[in-house]
């Protein structure tokens, strides 16, 4: 069935917004490989990568766990990127939160094998960004750090000495860290300081910094590239979304703090063209759709109701989207239309209530 809008964003869409839409039309088109959805169980007795498959359509089709070799830890990571896929599509790699570690699989088309579990380089490791062989991760606790590793050929993971990094602050709450497109610069969202971070990433994968930017809004959370060097932030204490244009360490403005027509958007994910982007409004159960044009500049589209309050994490893949439902422990499956808004699919049910993070292929 079509979502549709909800009648304040039906108003929106009947205006001039719809202008210049066109262009996107082309980007979803009818067909697609099937794939999988990925999520972690964060369970305090042993953590799981529980697995779903995509089909075509993008319907999900549970397809059984694998235990991480660490543990969750039982509560919300207040994060972004607790499980990431490589570019390639060949490895997945997990947070083990409640054990200080993080998990490495290989992606075979009968379900992931866990490859290694290795020490995070700090406490509670919550988000994970990989480009190529080089892989970092946020560690929230204690003081709080990000640490790099090195990606074996066969996956296994190899701590980069040297590579711990403070972050602005040792209560800086961070959320999320990421590489840019062009894997030269790491990106991470602090919410008690209301800064983002940029370090640059040199030789051996070694990185230097932070350099730290003020937030356009209050709170950054969870962030996305659209696939060139616009950065999207969501922003859960204005009830907004903002754009960068980001080059080296230098973050610039771009659209600031436009808002998600909601409460709290935390978690953002793009198109993989890079067209539209959509973040969840986790306080009252709604998705924001937003287009994104020339220079990275964010329009407001409209609102999808979501059957959970609250609606947490959110992953594309292909054409669809999927997010992840902590009020009703399920995986919302979505289809995006030419025109931003989004056509539910059928999801996946029974998840645990300790899930967190989600990636889509």
């Amino acid at each position: 069935m079509k979502t549709g809008w909800t009648p304040f964003s039906a108003i929106v869409l009947g205006s001039s917004l719809f202008i210049g839409l066109g262009q996107h039309a082309q980007a979803h088109v009818p067909g697609s490989r099937p794939g999988a959805v990925y999520t972690l169980s964060n369970a305090v007795s042993g953590n799981q990568i529980l697995e779903y498959r995509r089909a075509a359509d993008g319907a999900l089709t549970y397809a059984g766990t694998v235990a991480s070799g660490g543990a969750g830890t039982g509560t919300g990571l207040g994060s972004q990127g607790a499980v990431v896929l490589s570019d390639d599509r060949e490895w997945l790699f997990a947070v083990n939160a409640g054990s200080n570690s993080i998990s490495s699989f290989s992606v075979h088309p009968g379900g992931l094998v866990l490859v290694d579990t290795a020490p995070s380089g700090g406490m509670t490791p919550v988000s994970l960004t990989v480009r190529g062989h080089l892989l970092y991760v946020l560690n929230q606790g204690g003081t709080g750090n990000i640490t790099g590793f090195w990606v074996g050929a066969h996956g296994r993971l190899k701590a980069i000495p040297g590579s711990t990094l403070p972050l602005s602050s040792s209560a800086a709450g961070a959320a999320e860290v990421a590489f840019s497109p062009n894997q030269e610069t790491l990106v991470v969202s602090e919410k008690n300081t209301m800064t983002l971070d940029t370090y640059k990433v040199r030789d051996y994968g070694l990185a230097v910094g932070p350099t730290t930017h003020p937030s356009n809004g209050a709170v950054p959370y969870g962030f996305t590239f659209t696939g060139r060097d616009e950065l999207l932030v969501t922003e859960a204490g204005s009830n907004a979304v903002s754009s960068y244009d980001q080059d080296g360490n230098a973050l610039a403005s771009e659209s600031a703090s436009v808002s998600s027509q909601g409460a709290a958007p935390c978690w953002i994910a793009a198109t993989p063209d890079g067209s539209f982007a959509y973040a969840t409004n986790a306080h009252v159960g709604t998705i924001a759709g937003f287009s994104v044009g020339r220079e990275g500049a964010l329009t407001f589209l409209g609102l999808t109701p979501t059957p959970s309050i609250p609606v947490l994490d959110i992953a594309s893949a292909s054409r669809f989207v999927y997010a992840l439902a902590a009020g009703t422990n399920e995986i919302l499956a979505y289809r995006v239309r030419g025109d931003g808004s989004l056509d539910a699919l059928l999801g996946a049910s029974g998840l645990p209530a300790t899930a967190v993070g989600l990636a889509a292929r």
